[in-house]
């Protein structure tokens, strides 16, 4: 995978955004830049974040948060030629599934990944048909903290593309980083909020190779998955078309 220098938009209250593309996917064609990125929430940007986020030429925002972190928090401020997409793919809260050291984060966070993808298939397919619609790039994806809903999202859509798990586990591994940074930016300007739980700042790449493997042995392939959930075939096509130089 190529350097974080060269894909990687650096703003003052979002930690964990960047772009999708650059790495090798099918016949080592390589995923295109400046069509897809992922972040964290939108919500906090003005100033000078705004300006620098508006350069990018961002079309479209698919925001994956529950109903009830948008009405809390807000969403991505608008700007002319914005569509901003609400795709909410259901799932349990993480509350409800208790985290042990014993089980370990990697496992726990698979267990969370399936969780999604057996219950939010219909909102990660919707997702995913924005994504391949090349009249809605650029587009970004994002979630709290862009590393869970984000980062299947993404996942789903660079293994359709044939990217190899390595590469994928890489790049949802870098969300550890910016967890810490986000981290950092929450002590400092709410130094009363209580501690976040180890499985909410944690990507270790092997969640996500757990995830990817167990769901190709549930459903065979990952395009057998979302076809499963909904998508049309020709979608496969359309993304491959449209995110691989």
């Amino acid at each position: 995978m190529d350097g974080t220098s060269t894909r990687a938009t650096v703003f003052e209250t979002l930690f964990n955004f960047r772009d999708v593309g650059g790495v090798p996917g099918l016949d080592g064609r390589p995923v295109r830049r400046q069509r897809l990125y992922r972040s964290d929430s939108p919500h906090r940007i003005d100033g000078t974040d705004r300006a620098a986020f508006e350069a990018l030429g961002i079309r479209t925002v698919v925001d994956l948060r529950r109903p009830s972190e948008v009405r809390r928090h807000g969403r991505v401020p608008a700007y002319d030629g914005l569509v901003y997409q609400h795709i909410h793919p259901e799932h349990a809260f993480w509350e409800e599934a208790a985290y042990s050291e014993e089980l370990g984060l990697a496992r726990y966070l698979a267990d969370r990944y399936h969780d999604l993808a057996t219950t939010g298939g219909a909102g990660l397919v919707a997702a995913i048909e924005v994504i391949a619609d090349a009249e809605a790039a650029p587009v970004l994806v994002h979630c709290v903290a862009g590393k869970d809903r984000t980062g299947v999202v993404c996942a789903l859509t660079l293994s359709v593309l044939g990217v190899a798990d390595d590469d994928i586990a890489e790049d949802y591994a870098r969300s550890t980083a910016a967890s810490a940074r986000f981290s950092e930016w929450l002590a400092s300007t709410m130094p009363d909020a209580a501690p976040v739980p180890a499985p909410f700042l944690a990507s270790p790449a092997e969640a996500m190779t757990l995830f990817l493997a167990e769901l190709r042995d549930r459903h065979g392939s990952v395009p057998d998955y979302l076809v499963g959930a909904g998508l049309a075939p020709a979608r496969l096509d359309a993304l491959r078309t449209h995110l691989l130089d």
